[in-house]
């Protein structure tokens, strides 16, 4: 939905749509467990007007497909937090603000690294079962059928991955959660 202000209206018509077509494409080369990116453009679109709000923004079509970015990767790790097994649960929850401060961003985005670099170094069958499982959703009935597999070597698979993601983050000095 365009901004009600006529200003901003002419703004966005101007400086934004235009770029819609080659934002989702990049969103669906970049996040392939995207499967409709149409939540993201519009939290993009969200974010982008409150910027400009804030005042004027240099390079709309740059901070257009930076913010897209960020907006993916936060709803592909809200969905890998929403999607835990027993094994990972803590008593302690870690709750993100929708506004987060400077050192907060700072973090999220070395944590994404982390866990992006943990991810990378598991052996190829506990990746490809640990994005199904966290990223795309799959169950594990979903996830064996697709790959040809029993279920309980999906089971296996998927908690040594989480074991070796936890060995990952202890050897970079995180707490285990």
């Amino acid at each position: 939905m365009p901004p009600q202000d006529p200003e901003q209206a002419s703004w966005f018509a101007s400086e934004v749509q235009p770029h819609e077509t080659a934002l989702r494409a990049y969103l669906r080369a970049q996040f392939s467990s995207l499967t409709d990116p149409d939540d993201v453009v519009q939290e993009t679109y969200a974010r982008l007007l409150r910027a400009r709000e804030r005042g004027p923004i240099e390079s709309p079509r740059g901070l257009l497909f930076a913010t897209a970015r960020n907006a993916a990767r936060d709803l592909l790790r809200r969905r890998a937090v929403a999607q835990t097994f027993p094994i990972t649960e803590t008593d302690e929850l870690h709750v993100f603000d929708d506004a987060p401060d400077v050192s907060e961003t700072v973090s999220r985005r070395q944590e994404t690294d982390l866990l992006g670099a943990a991810i990378a170094e598991l052996p190829p069958r506990c990746r490809e079962i640990l994005v199904l499982r966290k990223f795309e959703n799959l169950s594990h009935r979903e996830i064996a059928q697709r790959l040809g597999i029993a279920e309980h070597t999906v089971e296996a698979q998927l908690t040594k991955a989480l074991h070796r993601c936890e060995d990952f983050f202890a050897r970079h000095g995180l707490p285990p959660k």
